[in-house]
């Protein structure tokens, strides 16, 4: 995946976990205590994401998370 070139598609909280689907249909998986604000959310707050083409945000909590940052959090997790 180009992160400068795919953009997402959806995303969604799900059992802890925030889950990217990319353009490509890559899909990207992180723990929703990826930062201090995702991880003292609410259910209901973790699942009001919206998309831009260059990451997430959560409105509700005032949290944004790039795809590139996402991309490196994973790859430094492997």
């Amino acid at each position: 995946m180009n992160a400068l070139t795919d953009t997402p598609q959806s995303a969604r909280h799900q059992a802890g976990e925030i889950i990217v689907v990319m353009h490509s249909g890559e899909q990207l998986r992180f723990p929703a205590t990826i930062t201090p604000r995702l991880a003292s959310a609410t259910p209901a707050q973790l699942g009001e994401i919206t998309l831009s083409p260059f990451g997430l945000h959560w409105p509700q909590i005032d949290e944004d998370l790039s795809i590139r940052g996402i991309l490196a959090y994973i790859h430094l997790r492997e």
